[in-house]
């Protein structure tokens, strides 16, 4: 019996079954393209994901088994590893609870990213104290890189360091800083990077990204100019990926789009022209045989995995896949 096999028990949540056109849809998808949802523990995805109700727990604990078996969903991300380094025993469990063939995008941790701890209770006396640790290529490589490179192994996507909107660094320092991080990270993975300062998006830091190989990770959030902005600002023509994160709608923030979305099972405020934006890179990199990741999140619509699908769908009507 298989590790896969073990968390397939009576108890565990099941996968709700995928009807003959969704497994169209997903054989129709361009193979390099992976699309995913933020996280996969939510009990409002029963009908969707989760084939019987469950609670939120038991979904974080044992849903990803479920989660995996979709069709459409072939990467998910971990941004709990956003708040807290990542317990190699917890990366090994999650990549023991998928195919082969399925990919994590993998938050690094806050303390690599933020130049001063903000005045948050969770900071404790750190609050705003400067970081000594912020853009330290050694910690980041044995805290972060490390573990997850051991625990994921081949089903670790991407790993994307996210800069949080903050006071300073200013544009150029950023980029200069970031470009000396990124060269001394660990070779082999695939970096991105995630920004919430629009002024941050600058020649010096799209040179930085270049030179070490990492991607810009473009954001679908109210802090950052529409996608065609950052394509043109920040991807360059040889990008070695695409990577989108659709994270929230304009005018709105995290928590009045909780309350308004709760429990997520269907789509509220639909973002057409985002939807549209991201398929048609989606189309044009897979054209190019570069790979492709987007994780979605139920406050992106109101519902990831039907975000997901009316994306695949979009995706997989584009008349022709070859590059203009």
């Amino acid at each position: 019996m298989t590790q896969l096999e073990l968390w397939e028990g009576a108890s565990a949540p099941q996968a709700a079954p995928a009807d003959a056109r969704t497994h169209a849809l997903a054989r129709a998808l361009p193979s390099g393209v992976r699309l995913g949802t933020s996280s996969w523990s939510f009990p409002g995805w029963r009908g969707l994901v989760y084939a019987r109700e469950a609670s939120r727990q038991a979904l974080a604990r044992e849903g990803l088994v479920a989660y995996a078996r979709h069709p459409l969903l072939r990467c998910v991300g971990l941004d709990r590893t956003y708040y807290a380094p990542p317990e190699l025993d917890d990366l090994r469990r999650y990549a023991g609870q998928v195919p082969d063939d399925f990919r994590f995008v993998v938050k690094a941790p806050e303390v690599c990213t933020l130049a001063r701890f903000p005045q948050q209770p969770r900071h404790g006396a750190r609050a705003g104290q400067p970081n000594p640790l912020f853009l330290d290529p050694a910690f980041a490589a044995e805290r972060f890189v490390g573990p997850v490179v051991e625990g994921l192994g081949e089903r670790a996507g991407v790993l994307v360091f996210q800069f949080p909107p903050q006071a300073g660094p200013r544009a150029g320092e950023l980029a200069s800083r970031l470009g000396a991080f990124l060269h001394h990270l660990p070779r082999g993975p695939r970096y991105a990077v995630e920004i919430r300062r629009s002024d941050w998006l600058t020649p010096g830091y799209a040179a930085a990204l270049r030179a070490a190989g990492a991607s810009h990770c473009l954001t679908v959030h109210p802090s950052m100019p529409e996608l065609t902005a950052q394509l043109e600002l920040a991807v360059a023509e040889d990008a070695p990926a695409l990577i989108v994160r659709w994270m929230l709608g304009d005018g709105r923030d995290y928590e009045a789009a909780r309350e308004r979305y709760a429990p997520f099972d269907r789509l509220v405020d639909e973002d057409p022209a985002s939807r549209a934006a991201i398929a048609a890179q989606c189309v044009r990199f897979a054209a190019r045989g570069r790979p492709v990741f987007v994780t979605v999140n139920n406050k992106a619509e109101g519902s990831a995995p039907l975000s997901i699908a009316r994306l695949a769908e979009q995706i997989a009507s584009a008349p022709a896949r070859r590059d203009a």
